[in-house]
C-alpha cells in the first residue's frame, strides 16, 4: 500500500466515506461475504459505480492486522472536481480552453505519463470514468512527476455526460482513432476542443466515436499499427501547443 493513499476499512466506515463524498479509488470486498450490512454496502458502491474488487482474506488482512470485517478501501490523494465545476472551467476559459477526455484508460503508467503530459502542455482539465478507469495512487503519483497536484481532473459517472455538457458549451471534440481520414496536421486547433483518447487495448467505444464531431490520427509510416496510448497523447497534445503559437 502506497503511502500517498489513506486506506479506510470496516463496513460502517466505507459508508461513511461515501456518504461524505470522499473520492474512493476502489472497494476490496472479502469473497463470499454475507451478511445484511454487507449487501448494502454492496449495493451502494454499484449504484456509485465505485469499482470493487473480490479477493480472497489473505489480501486484506495484508492491507491491515486490524478488523476490517472484509471490507477495505484506498482513498484518492487528490479531490475530483464535480461535473458542475468542469463547467466554471470551461466558461472561464472561453475561446482557449483544452480539455483531455480519458475513455477509460486502465493502465496506471500510461495514465501517470499522460497526466504529466497534459500538465506540462497547458491542458485546462482531464475528464476520466468513475468504471474502468486507472486508480489515483501512488504509482500515479510517481509516474505522473506529481503532475495529478496540478491539473484538475474531472470524475464522471460516464463520459457521455462530460461530452454533451462540453458541446453545450461550444467544445469541439475530437476523437483520436486510427480509423479517422483526417489526420492532426490537417486538423484546427487554435480555438478551444476536448480530445478523446481510448483505452489500450480497444481505443475509443463505438458509442463515443458516434459523439464526436470530429476524428483525428497520427500518419503512421512503419509497420506498427498504433502507437502507445500515452505517446499518442502527447504527439496530439503537443500539436495543439504549436497551433497555438507558443
Amino acid at each position: 500500500m502506497s503511502k500517498e493513499q489513506t486506506l479506510i476499512y470496516g463496513i460502517r466506515s466505507v459508508k461513511e466515506a461515501i456518504e461524505s463524498e470522499k473520492s474512493l479509488n476502489r472497494v476490496y470486498i472479502q469473497r463470499g461475504l454475507k451478511g445484511a450490512s454487507a449487501f448494502d454496502l454492496i449495493k451502494i458502491l454499484n449504484k456509485k459505480e465505485i469499482e470493487i474488487s473480490y479477493v480472497p482474506i489473505e489480501k486484506l488482512n495484508r492491507f491491515t492486522v486490524k478488523n476490517h470485517q472484509g471490507v477495505v478501501a484506498t482513498i484518492a490523494p487528490i479531490k475530483f472536481l464535480t461535473i458542475d465545476q468542469l463547467s466554471k472551467i470551461v466558461e472561464k476559459k472561453k475561446d482557449s480552453c483544452q480539455i483531455l477526455i480519458l475513455d477509460q484508460i486502465s493502465d496506471v503508467r500510461n495514465f501517470g505519463a499522460i497526466v504529466r503530459t497534459a500538465e506540462c502542455s497547458g491542458v485546462d482539465c482531464i475528464i476520466i470514468q468513475s468504471s474502468g478507469s486507472a486508480p489515483v495512487n501512488g504509482d500515479t503519483i510517481k509516474t505522473s512527476s506529481g503532475a495529478v497536484f496540478n491539473v484538475p481532473i474531472c470524475k464522471v459517472s460516464h463520459i457521455k455526460d462530460a461530452i454533451f455538457l462540453l458541446k453545450q458549451l461550444n467544445i469541439k471534440i475530437y476523437g483520436a482513432t486510427e480509423k479517422a481520414e483526417k489526420n492532426i496536421y490537417q486538423a484546427d486547433f487554435k480555438s478551444s476542443q476536448a480530445i478523446i483518447m481510448g483505452s489500450e487495448g480497444k481505443g475509443l467505444s463505438k458509442s463515443i466515436v458516434a459523439l464526436c464531431d470530429e476524428l483525428i490520427k497520427i500518419p503512421l509510416l512503419g509497420k506498427i499499427e498504433s502507437l502507445n496510448v500515452s505517446v499518442a497523447c502527447g504527439t496530439i497534445l503537443y500539436e495543439i501547443v504549436r497551433q497555438k503559437g507558443f
